[in-house]
């Protein structure tokens, strides 16, 4: 009887130890500091005919521009970028959103990243960009 209980605590022990080296690495988020943002109007070929999410007003484009800092040294894939966009009055630009767009790809080190968007044509410039940053993943996670 003892063997068997003896075997069954080897056994256990040796499926724990295969759990541990077997298992994949986890696909954490990984912090992105994004700095020295601005943003330009649209090149006339992407403003043209621009409106709002909702599909009804006129919209003014801009291209958001920065540089996007990764501290590992790993790339980082599909960072979601996250901020908040005031008008010159302090109004928000994207009301209840601030998940603004996405960079594919992140390189470790500093890089430049560029990112779109419209805004109602009513709201006044110029934007306060405020609170930016993203979080991606050390391994591509959409295929």
């Amino acid at each position: 009887m003892q063997l068997r209980s003896l075997t069954v605590v080897l056994i256990s022990c040796f499926i724990t130890f295969l759990s541990w080296v077997l298992t994949p690495p986890a696909l954490a988020l990984t912090q992105i500091r994004l700095f020295d943002i601005s943003y330009q109007d649209c090149p006339p070929e992407l403003a043209q005919g621009a409106v709002i999410s909702s599909g009804s007003a006129a919209a003014n484009c801009f291209i958001v521009i920065g540089k996007a800092e990764n501290g590992t040294n790993k790339t980082v894939y599909d960072a979601d970028i996250f901020g908040r966009i005031y008008d010159a009055n302090n109004d928000s630009v994207m009301q209840n959103r601030t998940r603004l767009g996405s960079i594919a790809e992140v390189p470790p080190g500093v890089s430049d990243f560029e990112l779109r968007i419209s805004v109602p044509a009513n709201q006044p410039t110029p934007l306060k960009l405020k609170q930016f940053k993203a979080a991606g993943f050390s391994a591509a996670v959409r295929k």
